[in-house]
């Protein structure tokens, strides 16, 4: 099923989707619809060539609204955690995914060369974790930053900077 709202967050208007089916199975946002309902197309195509059977059916869900609570800091990501459904995601991503979440708190964040190294990896395997990432928010990939700036974002950095700056992060390097 696919679960569509908007909230206004700060001065701006976020459209949450969720893909879901028991748990969620993946989650994308945007600030417009036409670009989630774009999102929520490659999102599904990925889910779907890991072998994630799911249906973008239009039905209300309880999951916007954490997507959105945990979002504007009113619940920790930690506590949505068992939500997800961690179908299709490698053992190795599921783990960089529940560390990231569990150790990097709002309004923090971690270069991908230390996450790399608090799991024994290399920065360029966490960058495709996270560049991977089926529940952004929840799994906070917008906290990993490179050493010298901001890094990358799949969703974009001016989503990145609004995820960051809504989480209070003044700076972008440990």
């Amino acid at each position: 099923m696919l679960a569509i709202e908007r909230f206004r967050v700060g001065n701006r208007d976020v459209w949450i989707g969720v893909i879901f089916h028991g748990r969620m199975q993946g989650i994308s946002f945007a600030f417009t619809r036409r670009e989630l309902l774009e999102r929520i197309q490659g999102l599904a195509e990925f889910l779907g060539k890991r072998g994630v059977s799911l249906s973008l059916d239009v039905q209300p869900s309880k999951y916007t609204e954490l997507i959105y609570r945990v979002m504007v800091g009113e619940l920790d990501n930690e506590k949505a955690l068992p939500e997800l459904s961690f179908e299709g995601v490698t053992p190795f991503e599921r783990s960089v995914y529940e560390w990231l979440t569990k150790n990097v708190k709002r309004g923090y964040v971690i270069t991908y060369g230390s996450l790399a190294k608090a799991l024994g990896t290399s920065p360029r395997a966490i960058g495709g974790a996270m560049k991977r990432n089926p529940y952004p928010i929840i799994v906070p990939c917008h906290r990993v930053v490179a050493s010298d700036g901001i890094g990358y974002y799949s969703s974009g950095i001016e989503k990145k900077k609004f995820l960051l700056e809504l989480e209070g992060v003044k700076r972008w390097i440990n």
